[in-house]
């Protein structure tokens, strides 16, 4: 059975702009968990420090501290979070339920990671990264789950799952990184889903891509 609450705040390692660490955010704030925001400032290199690598090695966000448990790589920690706290619906344990959700995680470390996450490095953050090739991918992938999406209410079925935490923000954002989502109603509709829910907090958005002024 899952635990209820934490007996502190869970720590979170974050970087406000960050799809990555807003999935953890946003699912902590889902599941109605306590948590703490230890921002860091990546330009000062607050990431690099030894304080950070003790924490994460790779010098990456985001991180948790729950209690004396340290745990990076968002995907890993949504299953953690899904696991120990979250109703079973978060994380389906029957064979079919638990391959829709991993396929989404790999959507996220995948083609959600080169396709809309990156476009938005480089426009946001001025990475050193092929925006063409990266916008590619990102509408080809769009393409797919729109199709995908034109009969479920949610990433995975009729409820949602962690799939959904871990696809929303780099694609809630795809405009940031030159990414129109207009061509895409259903994959519109599923994130007005999500948005929907109790506890949800958004990223903030950032003037770059097609929402420059």
């Amino acid at each position: 059975m899952p635990s209820s609450k934490p007996a502190q705040p869970i720590r979170v390692h974050s970087v406000l702009l960050s799809g990555h660490a807003h999935r953890i955010r946003l699912f902590l704030s889902l599941l109605d968990l306590p948590f703490t925001v230890v921002e860091l400032n990546m330009k000062a290199g607050d990431n690099r420090k030894p304080a950070h690598l003790a924490l994460n090695p790779f010098g990456e966000v985001p991180v948790i501290e729950d209690g004396n448990f340290v745990l990076s790589d968002s995907n890993a920690i949504l299953v953690y979070l899904a696991r120990k706290y979250g109703d079973p619906s978060w994380l389906p344990q029957d064979p079919e339920g638990a391959a829709a959700v991993q396929r989404w995680l790999s959507l996220a470390a995948g083609k959600i990671a080169y396709g809309p996450c990156a476009a938005r490095l480089v426009t946001l953050f001025g990475a050193p990264r092929d925006l063409p090739t990266a916008q590619q991918i990102a509408v080809d992938l769009l393409k797919v789950l729109d199709a995908e999406l034109r009969d479920k209410s949610f990433a995975t079925g009729q409820t949602p799952t962690i799939a959904d935490v871990a696809g929303y923000s780099y694609i809630a954002h795809a405009p940031e990184g030159g990414i129109s989502l207009e061509p895409y109603p259903n994959v519109r509709a599923w994130l007005k889903r999500v948005e929907a829910l109790p506890g949800f907090i958004a990223m903030p958005a950032s003037k770059a891509g097609l929402l420059v002024e």
